[in-house]
């Protein structure tokens, strides 16, 4: 049986977690979206609910 192991996202104004098997990986840190792990172009947030991260 696997183990999800969840984490804060990197993104330091997302307040989302994350599975480490599904993160979006940049540069060495694990992200919740391509938008946190892009630096959020165009003020795209990561696009889920409740998280205002790229505003």
């Amino acid at each position: 049986m696997a183990t999800a192991t969840q984490i804060k996202c990197d993104c330091p104004t997302c307040t989302c977690g994350v599975d480490l098997a599904s993160a979006v990986k940049k540069d060495g840190k694990n992200y919740c979206s391509d938008a946190c792990a892009n630096g959020h172009p165009d003020g795209a947030g990561c696009g889920h609910a409740g998280c205002n991260c790229g505003n």
